[in-house]
């Protein structure tokens, strides 16, 4: 029997915008716990999410379940199959562009 147990995740990039205090705290928590910044907002919001009681009432109602995606992501490739880029504001076929301020910025591999 092995020693350790190896939990496979299915992990997806996506875009967000922070205020920039928000995102400086991110890689300096980064930086206190030696992980990646990804890591420190993954676990942060799974806390919140596994701890806000009306947030997992909310979860067990029908409005839960059709909330609206409102995340741009970037899905990865399987099997070496290009990425297709999924987003409220892309077509099909074209990736999907973030605006920020006015410009605009195309997601970066």
């Amino acid at each position: 029997m092995p020693l350790l147990e190896i939990v496979q995740t299915r992990q997806i990039t996506a875009t967000i915008r922070l205020d920039e205090s928000t995102a400086e705290q991110i890689d300096q928590y980064a930086a206190f716990l030696h992980a990646s910044a990804d890591d420190v907002v993954d676990k942060a919001l799974a806390y919140v999410f596994a701890k806000d009681r009306d947030f997992q009432e909310f979860l067990r109602t029908p409005e839960a379940t059709s909330a609206a995606q409102s995340l741009r992501i970037r899905r990865t490739p399987q099997n070496g199959a290009t990425p297709e880029s999924v987003s409220q504001f892309s077509q099909p076929g074209k990736p999907a562009k973030v605006m920020e301020n006015g410009n605009d910025l195309r997601q970066r591999s």
